[in-house]
């Protein structure tokens, strides 16, 4: 008796060359298509901040004793590529520094803006009906305020506590994880249509094995590009209570810090301590915001993110 002939791609055929196509689908998408040239700069240049704010300690290391008011408000030269600030410390230094500490503080803040909405968001979407109508109300009612008033609120409260960088994470993630919830529900209700999900219904599956089992690895990719999309915001959050006295101590290095000294040093012509703190900061949030885009669009053409940016 001869073998019955597979057709390929079919289910039965060896290597399931269709399943196969399916799950490599988005992979190829993505490598396959010309990327702008604005992508490459903005990842190339994320890429020189993120390895100069990594290897800081080592390229540019602090010193305690760096004061020398002989050398106070030098422009920028040579061997001061970034000039100095009033007291004559080396400004590239303090800036590396403060990017470093910006970028940590951002991370931890998007990590937990995303854990508070994708358990909103899942909690919303999965159990829906009044469930889902109370919580949606609560996140109008949330995001109808001051966020940022609100973060100010958050940092003078918790800074005792927690230390300027857990202060200032703690009120990103507890102000921006609106953004995130709506995502994430929006998403679920989306999968709740899919075929696979109403046959696991039929099914019997139960809600919290239809969460961790069917909703979950469909909003990983998702949450991945929220987080780097948060980034932006933690990022000018930081700078912005630093500035204001409220964020990291005045004795560490960072950029919000570094702007809000210059403001001593701008009625004394230092023009260069408030300019190139104030670029990295709008050149890091503008890289990371380009790449996360592109990133967006590339994988998933059809999802529109809530995030303001």
């Amino acid at each position: 008796m001869s073998a019955v002939p597979t057709t390929p791609g079919a289910p039965g055929a060896a290597g399931t060359p269709g399943i196969e196509a399916q799950r490599t689908g988005r992979v190829r998408r993505f490598l396959g298509r010309k990327r702008p040239v604005t992508v490459i700069v903005a990842a190339s240049v994320l890429g020189l901040l993120v390895l100069a704010a990594v290897t800081a300690d080592f390229v540019r290391p602090m010193d305690s004793r760096g004061i020398n008011l002989a050398r106070s408000l030098e422009a920028p030269s040579l061997a001061h590529p970034m000039g100095t600030d009033q007291v004559g410390r080396d400004l590239l230094t303090l800036a590396v520094h403060g990017l470093r500490l910006s970028f940590g503080v951002s991370i931890l803040a998007a990590m937990g803006a995303m854990a508070v909405g994708a358990l909103i968001g899942v909690a919303a979407g999965t159990l829906g009906g009044r469930a889902d109508g109370v919580m949606m109300r609560g996140i109008d009612v949330f995001q109808s305020q001051n966020h940022f008033l609100f973060a100010i609120l958050i940092v003078v409260l918790f800074r005792p506590t927690l230390g300027g960088a857990g202060a200032i994470a703690l009120s990103v993630a507890v102000t921006h994880w609106v953004q995130v919830a709506r995502i994430v529900r929006g998403e679920l209700l989306s999968l709740r249509e899919r075929p696979f999900v109403q046959a696991a219904v039929n099914g019997g599956v139960g809600r919290a094995r239809l969460a961790t089992r069917h909703f979950l690895p469909h909003l990983i990719p998702q949450l991945g590009l929220a987080f780097v999309l948060m980034m932006p915001h933690a990022i000018f959050h930081e700078s912005g209570l630093s500035f204001l006295g409220l964020g990291m101590p005045p004795d560490q290095a960072s950029l919000g810090n570094l702007l809000s000294d210059s403001r001593r040093s701008l009625m004394l012509g230092g023009w260069w301590t408030a300019f190139f703190p104030g670029a990295l900061i709008f050149i890091a949030s503008l890289c990371v915001g380009v790449v996360g885009e592109y990133v967006r669009e590339r994988s998933n053409p059809r999802w529109r993110s809530e995030l303001e940016l």
